[in-house]
């Protein structure tokens, strides 16, 4: 199988090594990968703060970036997010609406790639600490997933997974909410970490850098015994 791969901005200027871990796996498991170096941002910022004109023109731009009728695996539920749902608002009766209908159909997020398309659980992944999950509001709420992260986890070699009190809030970053309400948005990531605490992991994980990025800054700042991992990395960890 061949597949594009997308790489939020997240990822490509913070944490390039997930991209990498998530070309690693991909390959492992007989994926024949291609990246695109002229993609850039899939436009959800912008649309997000209601700049729609310059999401559409990110969105026009990224559509011809994929004109493949490939499957694109990204990173990141919350970009995957962006291109399933809210394109059909950019591009709904435009020119450029059976290139989005196309893309559509093969935007995935990494895991549910993983478990519903491969059909694979394993990585063959060993990482021998306790972590407990974060539910992204991206990935639970507007991709739609949730089993497939832990169906993977599950089959780490020493991960023991401990599940936290209200896993399926919101950690308080939401994009340019924690920069509008930052009071608020800090007050969500203590609740979270807390959460995380009180179950004794040594790691967060979660299927978005954002998320991650955020709760990390709150640890750091406190001092706290506990870190942030995305998902890809503990799945290409031990081999």
């Amino acid at each position: 199988m061949l597949v594009d791969i997308f790489i939020p901005c997240f990822v490509d200027q913070l944490f390039p090594g997930t991209g990498m871990n998530m070309v690693k796996i991909l390959e492992k498991l007989g994926v024949d990968v291609h990246y695109n170096g002229n993609q850039t941002c899939c436009g959800q910022m912008a649309f997000n703060s209601g700049f729609w004109d310059e999401a559409k023109e990110m969105g026009t731009k990224f559509l011809h970036d994929f004109p493949n009728d490939r499957p694109v695996i990204s990173p990141s539920a919350s970009c995957a997010g962006m291109v399933r749902n809210y394109y059909s608002w950019l591009f709904q009766n435009t020119g450029l609406h059976h290139e989005y209908k196309q893309l559509k159909k093969n935007m995935y997020e990494f895991t549910d790639f993983l478990v519903n398309v491969l059909k694979t659980d394993d990585t063959g992944a060993i990482f021998d600490h306790v972590v407990t999950y974060h539910d992204s509001c991206a990935a639970l709420r507007e991709y739609g997933i949730k089993n497939e992260p832990r169906i993977l986890l599950g089959k780490v070699k020493g991960l023991v997974l401990r599940e936290m009190q209200d896993n399926e809030v919101c950690c308080g970053f939401g994009g340019t909410f924690s920069v509008k309400f930052e009071n608020i948005s800090t007050a969500m990531a203590e609740h979270k970490v807390n959460y995380a605490l009180e179950t004794g992991a040594e790691y967060i994980v979660s299927t978005d850098t954002s998320c991650l990025f955020h709760q990390q800054a709150y640890i750091n700042k406190h001092k706290l015994p506990i870190k942030t991992i995305h998902v890809i990395d503990v799945l290409a960890s031990g081999w």
